[in-house]
């Protein structure tokens, strides 16, 4: 990187956007937490077992042989290919790291989608450039789907695929918890961009860090690992996952975690189906998405009734980082949580009203 680059990162690191995540705030867990997206239906019972079975007194192999074997089975592919790392986010920024170093410009992002993808892009002093702008020249391209926030199909997701420059990242976050479509890339075209995969949210454990990325083929086959991988495993902490994130990624590809999510998923689906009834009672304009999750238009605006909500247990996550004013995505969760939504929501806004008309 040149003196002037390196200034640029320097601010803007100081200058990044707001960090807004769903999940855990100063208050501890929401006992009903709809700003997450991790399988509702519980902690697999398999991945439970691993954990809690783990050697924490010892470190794991700091090349991941086994685990990196078992992954490449499980997805076919070589082992090569395999890249662990300490979750999705640090994955993100690892290689946006990457790019940079290697001289490129610009990260293309989706209209709407996860603000880590820029964080790490402005850290690292590539450019942000958001759709609907032309990826052609972008040297890292970010896709994701289902998407986030909508959990809908990623436009010109193919496209983005077959494009012969710069680098593409598919974010799998949520292919694994999807509850309807079916995915846009068929095999042979998800071998030509690197697949990012997070099985912590779909076996219910999302406070386990653990990911890991698959390269395209032939990136790491024949003659080598190419620079592209070279720079991704020198920028890699040593033991980027301990025995925990090893335990729960080993069980993740097991026939028992496997079933187990199959049969979560159709519960996953029958509570979708209830809970946008309810949010379309309410009043609310739910779009729709494939995922276990969706995005809603709220007949009042959420950040209004926030405070009130939090304090009887209900959280949302609201849109507006995501480019979405007045909307929130809302996780699906069970009929209880969904109940008491919709008697929180109620008697927020009819709190807000009665505060409008004195």
């Amino acid at each position: 990187m040149t003196s002037d680059r390196i200034a640029a990162n320097a601010v803007n690191v100081a200058n990044a956007v707001n960090v807004v995540h769903g999940g855990p705030d100063e208050s501890g867990a929401a006992p009903h937490d709809f700003s997450t997206n991790g399988n509702a239906v519980g902690a697999c019972p398999a991945a439970v077992a691993a954990v809690r079975a783990a050697d924490a007194a010892h470190y794991p192999d700091p090349r991941y042989t086994a685990l990196r074997a078992r992954l490449a089975r499980f997805h076919e592919v070589a082992a090569e290919r395999v890249v662990i790392a300490a979750s999705a986010s640090e994955f993100i920024h690892r290689v946006s790291a990457a790019v940079a170093q290697g001289g490129g410009q610009q990260a293309w992002l989706p209209a709407h989608s996860y603000g880590d993808y820029e964080r790490a892009a402005q850290a690292w002093g590539l450019q942000p450039v958001r759709a609907p702008a032309s990826h052609t020249a972008a040297a890292l391209r970010w896709s994701c789907e289902p998407s986030s926030p909508m959990g809908q199909a990623q436009p010109g997701l193919a496209q983005l695929a077959e494009s012969t420059s710069g680098l593409c990242v598919l974010d799998m976050a949520y292919e694994p918890l999807r509850l309807e479509g079916r995915a846009s890339l068929d095999a042979a075209q998800r071998d030509r961009v690197w697949q990012l995969w997070t099985p912590n949210k779909a076996m219910g454990l999302t406070g386990i860090r653990a990911a890991y990325a698959i390269a395209p083929r032939g990136e790491a086959e024949g003659e080598g690992a190419t620079p592209m991988l070279q720079r991704l495993d020198r920028l890699a902490p040593s033991w980027p996952i301990g025995t925990h994130g090893v335990a729960l990624l080993e069980a993740w590809t097991g026939d028992e975690a496997q079933d187990w999510l199959a049969k979560s998923l159709q519960t996953l689906r029958a509570w979708k189906a209830a809970q946008l009834a309810l949010c379309e009672s309410l009043g609310w304009h739910c779009l729709p998405g494939d995922g276990n999750f969706f995005c809603a238009r709220t007949d009042k605006p959420y950040p209004a009734l926030a405070a009130a909500l939090r304090a009887e247990g209900i959280k949302l996550r609201d849109c507006a980082s995501f480019g979405l004013p007045g909307h929130v995505r809302v996780g699906v969760l069970p009929p209880a949580s969904q109940q008491a939504l919709k008697e929180a929501w109620t008697r927020a806004a009819a709190s807000i009203e009665h505060r409008a008309s004195t």
